[in-house]
């Protein structure tokens, strides 16, 4: 394994050379920082793959988010978008013919391949390759590679793993091959005699002979493989690992792994850097690594193949996709742009009419919705090729980015006393017990803006304190948490980031076209395998370190455990997602089992409960009203907490409580800031912590009372929560308070919204647009009321100046 130590000179520049290259930083909700090098354009939602044309000239970007899918040809040489075409569905796959006057785009869901024309600059669709009927028939196209020689246009799929040998001149698919696991890429050999395959979901590199139409032998890689490119010498392959911080270097000859590049910040790093995009200067012979987990390119020198050396590392947007150098330049997508924002215009729809001049008097209102899972908007970045110089004042950067440092794992924060949330390994914490509990979908402003001393904007509140009266006295009586954030984007990623403080390339890549309307499983509690984390969840964490675990309704199914873990650790009657049934209902269920388990000594230390029906299900006639289900949930949550102060474990317990995302809603400060609470003993009385918590820190909170290592580079990063923890126990008497709303409400009222709500799936979390899920909500609580001018807030500081320099 090739570690990555660098030099201490490469630390030690002057930082009036740092700040000539990089200049102002962007901090993220997370906790990690963005300087990108070089200068850079738009793109659009999730910019995924990039392919150059043969003669140069143009590259090919193809943007698959949530909202407009499209493809965008761009001029080289002018570093810009000359032509961009609007189409249905489109997943990564892009091939140019060998003579750039053809472009083939994967149809995504649309299980199609589309065949554009390129004149003088412009696209036109000349005709598409069916490879099935579209969803729910299951095939996805992903990978596309072009073969001169044989003018055959191959095509690899994620849902029906399989290879398709396409005749591109009359459009017709000629033959299929199945493979052994759900496929990212593909690319000819130098002699085009056989294709190459990162197998995304059976962590293997497949090889398919052209000649005699067979597989031969799979090469055995690292985990998640997804992008690969060839050495310049032919001899040589290479391929990113994305959840194992890794490249394999395949000798072609002997088809066998010779070297595997360590490319994270520091060797051995838990998962989390994200490896997914790579590229070899010619003229060099650099390795261009591109890391989307921390946001920068990793360097390494590959003109020995078995001997490659590590050169540093380079900053660039955040969530880069893929890269490729272009004359002397690198040119890098960031898939989710340069920063993350606020939301303050989040569900308010457009109506006819607005498009112009959407919120009178406010010419910066932007002319779509502010909808999280969209308006994290794509970028390109154009890098000149570094000079020797250059390298250590990046690499610089890039660790003054990165959040995460080794030496958490061991201290989690020099700063914190240590009691009673320990700081390292071997401290005993008084906290014994910790329930965790998992709710859906609210933002700060939404529930928590009305309570005094935090930062909230009353004009955006939905689910003020007469609805969730329970809430408000617990971040009242405890602490008042407001600058908390969710590590994740929407419920699919969020509950891999809610049990595991991370979501792999294959959930993050996958959602956006399912929350589009555009097909594809959302896989959101671990449902298929190739989305799941590598080393697990925290209960494979609570497993490894012998500590007990019990989880009521997250990650399970129909009764069924999603994850091997959990069989003979989950309740088998407590309800999973389901709307229809009440959170009270969940909670006397754990409540009777909970006070039984109190009787017989045998309360397992970490619990997880699901109680999501905050989510609600919009204005359908005869279902509970949105605000009955969020106060049915708020009420749930109060008796929780009533159980646990009268039990005799309360000195000993902590109560963590977060929603999975924040995507349901406008906030002032960011679209990912929510709600947060905790509650116990050892948990502060009558305080305000502004202190900047994540997902991610909520875990590592409960890691370090539990004992338990980080899982991830993320809650090994993340700030823990002893701010929030006092000394002394303290009892708590308190009695849920019963809000005042009728919990049995039902929606009467038909009118357009009740109509629209009536169209939507509530059988799982997130399964409509959530778009027109807001705009339904919105609407149906507010009425025509339009969302007033924002309050300005961003993660946006300077650099340091000279004398401010703690390096």
């Amino acid at each position: 394994m090739k570690k990555l130590c660098l030099l201490l000179s490469m630390l030690c520049f002057s930082f009036f050379t740092y700040a000539q290259h990089i200049g102002t930083t962007v901090s993220l909700p997370n906790g990690w920082k963005l300087s990108p090098a070089g200068k850079s354009f738009p793109l659009g939602d999730l910019p995924l793959n990039m392919v150059i044309s043969h003669s140069k000239k143009w590259a090919a970007v193809t943007n698959n988010g949530q909202s407009k899918h499209s493809v965008y040809l761009i001029d080289i040489a002018k570093q810009q978008v000359v032509d961009s075409m609007t189409v249905a569905k489109a997943w990564y796959g892009l091939a140019f013919n060998s003579d750039d006057s053809q472009l083939f785009v994967s149809g995504g869901h649309d299980n199609k391949i589309l065949h554009l024309g390129i004149n003088a600059g412009k696209l036109s669709l000349k005709g598409e390759i069916k490879l099935g009927d579209a969803w729910p028939n299951r095939i996805a196209p992903s990978g596309l590679a072009f073969d001169d020689v044989r003018q055959r246009l191959y095509v690899v799929t994620r849902d029906n793993r399989s290879l398709y040998i396409v005749d591109p001149k009359n459009n017709q698919v000629l033959q299929q091959f199945g493979l052994d696991g759900e496929a990212y890429m593909c690319l000819l050999s130098p002699s085009n005699n056989e294709l190459y395959i990162s197998c995304w979901g059976c962590n293997q590199v497949l090889v398919f002979d052209l000649k005699a139409n067979l597989w031969k032998k799979s090469i055995e890689v690292g985990d998640n493989p997804n992008e690969m490119v060839l050495h310049p010498n032919g001899k040589t392959l290479m391929v990113c690992n994305a959840n194992d911080n890794s490249v394999s270097v395949i000798d072609l000859k002997s088809q066998k792994v010779i070297e595997t590049l360590d490319v994270a910040l520091y060797p051995n790093s838990p998962a989390g850097s994200t490896t997914n995009g790579l590229a070899i200067d010619p003229k060099s012979n650099y390795l261009y690594i591109a890391n989307a987990d921390n946001n920068c390119l990793a360097v390494f020198d590959v003109n020995i193949p078995g001997k490659s050396l590590a050169k540093g590392f380079i900053p660039v947007g955040w969530y880069p996709s893929n890269v490729k150098v272009i004359q002397n330049q690198i040119w890098v997508i960031n898939g989710k742009g340069n920063t993350s924002m606020a939301n303050p215009y989040g569900p308010r729809p457009i109506r006819k009419g607005e498009e112009v001049n959407l919120h009178a008097g406010d010419s910066n209102a932007p002319k779509e919705v502010q909808y999280i899972g969209s308006m994290f908007k794509g970028t390109m970045s154009v890098i000149p090729r570094p000079k020797s110089q250059d390298l250590p004042v990046y690499t610089k950067a890039v660790y003054q980015n990165s959040a995460y440092q080794p030496e958490k794992s061991d201290v989690a924060d020099k700063q914190a006393p240590g009691f009673p949330i320990p700081m390292k390994a071997g401290q005993i914490s008084p906290i014994k017990y910790v329930f965790y509990v998992i709710k859906e979908n609210r933002t700060y402003d939404q529930v928590l803006a009305d309570v005094k001393g935090g930062n909230g904007d009353t004009t955006l509140l939905l689910f003020g304190k007469k609805y969730t009266p329970n809430q408000h006295a617990i971040a009242e009586s405890f602490v008042l948490l407001d600058n908390f954030y969710v590590d994740a984007e929407v419920s699919a990623d969020g509950h891999h980031w809610t049990m595991g403080a991370y979501a792999t390339d294959y959930m993050e890549k996958s959602w956006p076209t399912s929350y589009g309307g555009r097909g594809g499983g959302i896989y959101g509690e671990a449902e298929r395998s190739v989305s799941q984390n590598k080393n697990g969840y925290i209960w494979d964490q609570c497993n490894r370190y012998g500590v007990s675990f019990r989880t009521y309704g997250e990650f399970v199914s129909n009764g069924k455990a999603n994850i091997p873990i959990l069989n003979n650790h989950f309740h088998p009657t407590f309800p999973s997602y389901n709307l229809a049934i009440q959170d009270t209902t969940r909670l006397a269920i754990w409540k009777k089992e909970f006070e039984q388990m109190v009787k017989e000594n045998r309360v397992p230390r970490f619990n997880s409960l699901r109680m999501g029906n905050d989510h609600t299900e919009g204005l359908r006639i005869g279902k509970p009203t949105p605000y009955a289900h969020v106060a049915d949930n708020d009420l749930a949550v109060g008796q929780l907490i009533e159980t646990l102060a009268k039990s005799p474990i309360w000195n000993e317990t902590a109560v963590f409580i977060l929603e999975d995302d924040a995507q349901n809603g406008a906030d002032h400060v960011d679209a990912h800031r929510s709600t947060a609470y905790v509650a116990g003993g050892f948990v502060k009385r009558n305080f305000v912590d502004h202190t900047m918590y994540t997902t991610s820190s909520m875990l590592r909170t409960m890691e370090l009372i539990l004992g338990l290592p980080p899982m991830t580079q993320y809650d090994a990063a993340a700030m823990p929560m002893w701010k929030s923890f006092d000394s002394v126990a303290k009892p708590f008497d308190f009695k849920a308070i019963v809000p005042q709303i009728n919990l049995l409400e039902k929606n009467v009222v038909q009118n357009q919204w009740q109509r629209q709500s009536e169209l939507f799936n509530f059988e799982k979390e997130d399964a409509n647009n959530d778009v027109a899920f807001n705009r339904v909500l919105w609407h149906g609580l507010k009425g025509n009321v339009p969302f007033p001018g924002p309050k300005r807030a961003a993660f946006i500081f300077p650099v340091k100046k000279k004398d401010q320099d703690d390096d």
